[in-house]
């Protein structure tokens, strides 16, 4: 431990969601909604897990590229307020955004912005010194953090969440395989499902392959098996199912470097993407370690 004073380094992917909590999803087209207070939050799912994995008293380090605008203000602001390390550099196109549709059940539509800027790399200067300290480094796929790769030490565990891959977008394959734990949402796999997950293992150096379904829980490809494991019930009413997949990610990641076995970082992923799912927002409350364990056990 004394060797790596950062934990989790976790690369890229900060933004701000704009909410808007709508009747029904499918929205029917209508000129006018009057809706509940439109709300600015941090989102995207960089901000996810280093706030995740802070929250949980594990040492972490941020860094990304964001705007000098409005938005990167309240980046910069909410993960100062947290006392999260956020190193940072200018991004030409601005902070990536996010608008998102949230019914009454907690469902989400999220509309999102890149700000992407084709040949953008993140400078080596603002990495470079995490990356040597860090015992775990979690890559988000925007497009510049993929550079990131070549310069991780060997030795050095790296994660990614590839989210509704369809597995065949090309912009996700870097990533797919060069992550040792590789988490995936099912969305738009459809029956190809244990298909992706064997390719990603298979094409790649990925020892883990999880593959979240929401509700009906998740798989899990580890020694060339796939298991599928039930998801936790939220600890109260769903009000907004952002963050969750993030918080999953913290939680699997909290436990794999306390060293705990591969069926308790599943459950305690499913935990906090459980607790994720009871507050409003994409971030606003992740899970601390005591209420993360007790669940556990």
């Amino acid at each position: 431990m004394t060797d790596h004073p950062i934990d989790v380094l976790v690369v890229g992917g900060a933004g701000v969601d704009t909410t808007v909590y709508v009747p029904e999803l499918p929205l029917p087209y209508a000129d006018t909604y009057a809706v509940p207070p439109v709300v600015d939050r941090i989102g995207n799912t960089g901000a996810g897990v280093a706030l995740g994995c802070h929250a949980l008293g594990l040492r972490v380090k941020f860094v990304d590229l964001i705007g000098d605008d409005p938005q990167g203000a309240l980046i910069r602001g909410h993960l100062a307020a947290r006392g999260v390390d956020f190193a940072h550099a200018p991004s030409e196109a601005g902070t990536r955004r996010s608008v998102l549709l949230v019914d009454p059940g907690g469902r989400r539509l999220s509309l999102f912005d890149p700000r992407a800027v084709p040949g953008q790399r993140m400078p080596r200067d603002l990495y470079l010194p995490a990356l040597r300290s860090a015992r775990h480094v979690h890559v988000s796929i925007v497009d510049f953090a993929r550079h990131v790769y070549a310069d991780i030490p060997d030795g050095t565990t790296v994660s990614t969440d590839l989210h509704d891959w369809d597995g065949k977008n090309p912009h996700h394959e870097d990533f797919a395989y060069s992550s040792d734990v590789v988490f995936l949402s099912a969305a738009r796999l459809g029956g190809r499902r244990e298909e992706i997950m064997r390719a990603i293992a298979g094409r790649g150096r990925a020892s883990v392959v999880v593959c979240t379904d929401g509700a009906a829980g998740c798989h899990v490809l580890a020694g060339g098996r796939i298991r599928a494991f039930p998801a936790a019930p939220p600890p109260g009413p769903v009000a907004d199912s952002n963050g969750a997949g993030d918080a999953f990610v913290s939680g699997f990641l909290y436990g794999r470097l306390t060293g705990r076995p591969l069926e308790e970082c599943v459950r305690l992923g499913a935990v906090a993407g459980a607790h994720a799912c009871t507050s409003e927002g994409t971030h606003e409350d992740p899970i601390g370690p005591d209420a993360l364990l007790r669940a556990l056990s």
